[in-house]
């Protein structure tokens, strides 16, 4: 059962997904936020949809959207929207991108949904009433060894000029069974949710990339912090999502690797 929160970010996911795969692998207009953030037109009309979706079932409600800031009303109902999540991905039509939609409520996520266009997987979610992919509950795994764990990851823009962000995938890689890259952290951490990896980590991101997925994983099950175990709020920063059983093996290699620098 979906509340009307949900069932607006649902729509509102949908809508965007709905634009990313008519416009998918055509030339798109590309701008340069930094030397390799990208952001597009399609960005832009995704958000636009969604903005539109939220202010016409919510008007009264904060929005905080990746390309437009926010809007303020101060509501304690603040909505955070990663239009395209995966813009390089989409660029250079590599088909693993998503809309992602988070409503929190007092600076706690409440209600979710991630919509993969290509794959037409919807995942949605809401505090205390569970996960789901396309209406079928979310449950993440009960792996408790790293070694038989696979891991997913993603590296923040500003990697160039900081390589050693990639320290950590070479902890990890040579700890896990596998460690993959894909590009969407929204994606990334609705694959945990439903089972498809046991943990991920990252360490730049912001509100709207990870509040709609860490809710699901969350409500799948599974447990989400920031490096030092700290509980996550909606400010940028690292983030560990894990079926919940791995936690403390991955939180013991974070605070390894930290202890060496």
């Amino acid at each position: 059962m979906t509340t009307s929160f949900t069932a607006t970010a649902a729509e509102a996911a949908l809508r965007a997904g709905k634009i990313q795969r008519a416009r998918y692998g055509q030339d798109v207009d590309v701008e340069h936020k930094g030397s390799i953030d990208l952001v597009t037109a399609v960005d832009r009309a995704c958000e636009d949809a969604i903005l539109e979706t939220l202010r016409e079932r919510h008007p009264d409600h904060d929005v905080v959207a990746e390309e437009s800031g926010r809007d303020r009303k101060g509501s304690p109902y603040v909505w955070y929207v990663d239009p395209l999540d995966g813009t390089t991905n989409f660029a250079h039509s590599y088909p693993v991108f998503s809309a992602s939609v988070a409503l929190t409520k007092d600076g706690h996520a409440v209600a979710a949904a991630v919509y993969d266009p290509m794959r037409d997987e919807l995942f949605t979610g809401e505090r205390g009433r569970g996960a789901y992919l396309n209406g079928r509950p979310l449950r993440t795994t009960g792996e408790t060894e790293l070694i038989r764990s696979l891991l997913i990851t993603g590296f923040p823009y500003d990697v160039h000029d900081h390589p050693e962000r990639v320290d950590l995938f070479r902890r990890f890689v040579t700890t896990a069974r596998g460690v993959r890259r894909g590009g969407s952290a929204a994606i990334d951490l609705c694959y945990v949710a439903a089972g498809r990896a046991d943990g991920f980590w990252e360490e730049v991101l912001n509100p709207w990339d990870y509040l709609a997925g860490a809710l699901l994983v969350e409500e799948a099950g599974g447990r989400v912090s920031r490096f030092d175990d700290a509980p996550i709020g909606v400010e940028k920063g690292e983030l560990l999502a894990t079926n919940g059983p791995l936690h403390p093996a991955m939180l013991a290699v974070l605070k390894d690797e930290k202890a060496r620098k």
